[in-house]
């Protein structure tokens, strides 16, 4: 393991004990046996361990999903819209549901209200999740598999009702509360009758 590799993991053990603000360069350094000095030979500041955390923490659950650049053509042809949006989300899903993936947004999710950089996290995974929807829908709309009025406000819809319901969810499995296990699903389903395409419509037929 790589040094940087291997303070990124401390300092997530360490936040998930302890959270953000509890967590130090003084205790990293110490987790990991080093001097103080020496850690700043790899990261300037905690900010940059936790930025770098959470692009470290995508590319792995991504890398072990074998999930690599999309090309939309390819990914949406011979599916319907609902097997398309379906497959979207799931991945979307497994990559933040991998186990450190979620011990990090637990920490980012209970200090966003009150953390800077916990805040500008969760807004660039709002907007990487808005883009790539935004890329998605552009592709269904020129391959007739879907039917936008508004290309741009639907997939911001659609992003951020997907983007909400995982908040959810986390919120009642934390909570120990009840999950509908469809919801997710549903939506889809509704979201395809008001939007499906001539073609997708062709292929249900």
């Amino acid at each position: 393991m790589e040094r940087r590799e291997e303070i990124i993991l401390v300092t997530l053990e360490l936040a998930a004990k302890n959270g953000l603000s509890g967590v130090s360069m003084s205790q990293i350094a110490s987790k990991i046996g080093i001097k103080k000095p020496s850690l700043y030979n790899h990261f300037k500041s905690k900010e940059e361990i936790i930025d770098a955390m959470y692009q470290y923490l995508r590319d792995k659950s991504k890398e072990k999903m074998s999930l690599t650049d999309i090309d939309y053509g390819e990914f949406i042809n011979g599916k319907t819209l609902e097997e398309v949006l379906t497959q979207s989300v799931s991945n979307y899903m497994r990559i933040n549901e991998d186990e450190k993936m979620t011990s990090f947004y637990k920490v980012i999710y209970s200090e966003r209200a009150i953390n800077p950089i916990a805040a500008k996290i969760m807004s660039d995974e709002t907007k990487r999740m808005i883009l790539t929807t935004k890329n998605l829908f552009y592709a269904l709309q020129v391959h007739k598999k879907a039917d936008f009025d508004d290309v741009d406000m639907a997939a911001t819809s659609f992003a951020m009702t997907i983007h909400a319901m995982m908040d959810y969810k986390l919120d009642c499995s934390l909570s120990g509360e009840q999950l509908n296990q469809n919801m997710i699903q549903d939506y889809i389903k509704w979201f395809c009758k008001q939007y499906r395409g001539v073609d997708d419509e062709k292929n249900i037929d």
